[in-house]
């Protein structure tokens, strides 16, 4: 029986970067669902159970700061991880996601879909499903 792929929920509301990483994951073997909004990431993540969350901050109504915390808060029945992904990159933003437990936190103007996967393989300890 094989290994089912590893679940990846996108929770972002630019749709380029959300085509861009969505197609970067699957090509890599991965399961991959989206939503645009931080409510539709909830309603996501409770029919998805994703294994890991790559969420940005700045959306319209549900922020995704009210993402992670409710996330953090609520869903304790599967593990996961929680990347967050966005444009914030100062110090006070990054201190305030690890304080709410965010496992990672990535600048997407600072790194590449490959940097962004091997970010994702690094905290969930593999490789990539494709990976010979």
């Amino acid at each position: 029986m094989s290994e089912q792929p590893t679940k990846i929920a996108i929770v972002e509301d630019d749709l380029a970067i959300v085509e861009m990483y969505r197609a970067k994951f699957e090509h890599e073997g991965y399961a991959v669902q989206t939503a645009g909004d931080g409510q539709s990431g909830l309603e996501l993540f409770d029919t998805f159970k994703p294994d890991i969350v790559l969420l940005d901050l700045m959306m319209p109504e549900v922020t995704g700061f009210d993402v992670l915390s409710h996330l953090r808060q609520t869903s304790t029945s599967h593990p996961f991880k929680v990347i967050v992904l966005t444009n914030m990159g100062d110090t006070e933003t990054a201190t305030r996601v690890y304080k709410m437990a965010a496992d990672d936190f990535i600048v997407k103007a600072e790194s590449t879909p490959k940097e962004v996967v091997e970010r994702v393989q690094t905290l969930l300890g593999k490789k990539s499903p494709n990976a010979a």
